[in-house]
């Protein structure tokens, strides 16, 4: 009886299903940032339950490579996007010491879908290549990291094409989706339903994947030159040389040393430390002064200033006398010779 208890008590492989689908829409819905704690709690449990959902299947062996596409069961179809939602909620994970590590998870999740698509003919589309670590894919890897005019026209009509089809989807997927989360669709829409569903996910996982590797590569680039700074920056580093000069013959080397002749005695601060003490330095542009300097340029300023006064004085007094000479004395006066 406790046996038969605890089985009614585990999880059913639709409510895990449906509980990780509705956690996906909710995180991508979210007006929070994705590194908040209530996102990040949601992506956690979306991607525990997902991991449930698929060991299920697994379990159930609910999936053959022995049947085709029309021997699977319509209510049956939606549980071949387990790992695709896997892919999506992993790659809503903020870490970034860890970033690498869950864009390559995500990457196996999406291709893992594509896989499946793939055999079972749910739509025509080309498979995504798998990251191996071989010479051969290396030395394929190199020749296409500039690809031609003619790949990049292909890909630019591809991503064209796939976005068509994106647009046509979701409004059939609108049409559909009352009448089947109602309960009132038949089986041939269910299964067009979920068809639909999963020609969606496939545009969406070819987009994932390629703006994965693109990360992928910025990510071990950035890795690699930080290595490459770090075995740098071990090495030992040399003393600094000493200034000198080039001398073309025996006197020039007597005169001038062995070195530069006129090397520093003291660095700018010490310079400067210096200069303040004495208080040699100018207060914000304005040279400082003692009183009796103070007292100095003020006595010169009077002294100026009475020799100005006094020879106001003396000028004032010869021009006063010289009008009055002028008026005793006209204009010709004393040239009275030779006058006829």
């Amino acid at each position: 009886m406790a046996a038969g208890e605890d089985e009614l008590l585990l999880p059913r492989l639709p409510d895990l299903f449906e509980t990780g689908r509705l956690l996906l829409d909710e995180v991508e819905a979210a007006t929070e940032p994705t590194g908040s704690r209530i996102v990040q709690d949601k992506v956690f449990k979306g991607l525990d339950v997902l991991e449930k959902a698929a060991e299920m299947l697994s379990q159930l062996d609910l999936f053959s490579r022995n049947e085709d596409l029309e021997e699977i069961a319509s209510s049956d179809l939606k549980y071949l996007m387990v790992p695709a939602f896997q892919g999506a909620l992993t790659m809503k994970q903020v870490n970034p010491s860890k970033r690498l590590d869950h864009l390559q998870l995500a990457r196996e999740h999406f291709i893992n879908f594509l896989t499946q698509c793939h055999y079972y003919h749910v739509a025509e589309f080309e498979l995504p290549q798998t990251k191996n670590k071989t010479p051969e894919n290396n030395t394929a890897s190199s020749s296409i990291a500039y690809p031609s005019l003619v790949t990049m026209a292909s890909q630019r009509q591809a991503k064209i094409e796939r976005y068509r089809q994106k647009k046509e989807v979701e409004h059939r997927l609108s049409t559909l989706k009352s009448a089947v989360e109602s309960g009132q669709a038949d089986d041939e829409y269910i299964r067009e339903y979920y068809l639909l569903h999963l020609r969606r996910w496939i545009g969406i996982s070819i987009e994932e994947i390629e703006s994965i590797d693109q990360e992928i590569k910025i990510l071990r680039e950035k890795d690699s030159s930080k290595e490459a700074s770090t075995s740098h920056s071990s090495l030992q580093e040399r003393p600094p040389m000493k200034p000198f000069i080039l001398t073309r013959n025996m006197a020039q080397a007597k005169v001038f040393g062995a070195g530069y002749p006129s090397l520093a005695s003291m660095t700018v601060s010490d310079w400067y430390d210096q200069h303040r003490k004495y208080g040699a330095l100018p207060d914000q542009g304005i040279a400082k002064a003692t009183s009796a300097e103070f007292r100095r340029a003020a006595q010169q300023q009077e002294d100026q200033e009475q020799k100005e006064e006094d020879d106001d004085e003396q000028t004032l007094h010869r021009a006063r006398e010289w009008d009055d000479w002028k008026d005793t004395h006209p204009r010709g006066y004393g040239n009275r010779q030779n006058m006829g």
